[in-house]
């Protein structure tokens, strides 16, 4: 059984090691440089709060994390992702669920936004099943320099 919580130095390690390829990376975390390292999980830490694991038992199976927008005046869901393994059973549900919790109740945001690829289709179906909504697109080059668009969608907190 697995349990979520606040994710500490001693997850990093664990959190790295969910990335298994450049493409994956770049969906989950297009700045950063593949293969990821823990090194990049702690600068990561300090750019970003709420940082969140799944795990189970003392294996990191799911992670995700808030950050602020340019103008710090509302947040993201970021980093969003699950092991290949345990994808499909209802994780990814309730880690954004625990991320909305965070961003309404303990930091009182009247919005909360989220990004995801195209391509991600079930990434796209669980956000919009939350209620987000899209708001813009953005092109963007891949990891192998290919075109693609970056969804950015967004909730109100009224429509929780």
């Amino acid at each position: 059984m697995y349990k979520i919580r606040a994710a500490t130095e001693r997850d990093f390690n664990g959190i790295s090691k969910l990335i298994t390829s450049r493409e994956e990376l770049f969906r989950v975390y297009p700045s950063g440089t593949y293969p990821f390292t823990e090194s990049q999980v702690k600068v990561l830490a300090q750019k970003r709060r709420e940082l969140t694991v799944a795990v189970n038992g003392d294996e990191v199976i799911g992670f995700a994390n808030l950050y602020d927008d340019d103008q710090k005046i509302l947040a993201f869901i970021g980093n969003v992702i699950i092991t290949p393994h345990h994808r499909g059973k209802g994780l990814g549900k309730e880690i954004i669920a625990y991320m909305l919790e965070k961003a309404f109740n303990k930091h009182n945001l009247p919005e909360i936004r989220i990004s995801v690829f195209s391509d991600n289709t079930p990434a796209l179906l669980l956000y919009s099943n939350f209620g987000f909504l899209p708001y813009d697109i953005e092109e963007r080059n891949d990891s192998d320099g290919n075109r693609t668009a970056l969804i950015h969608m967004k909730m109100a907190r009224s429509r929780r």
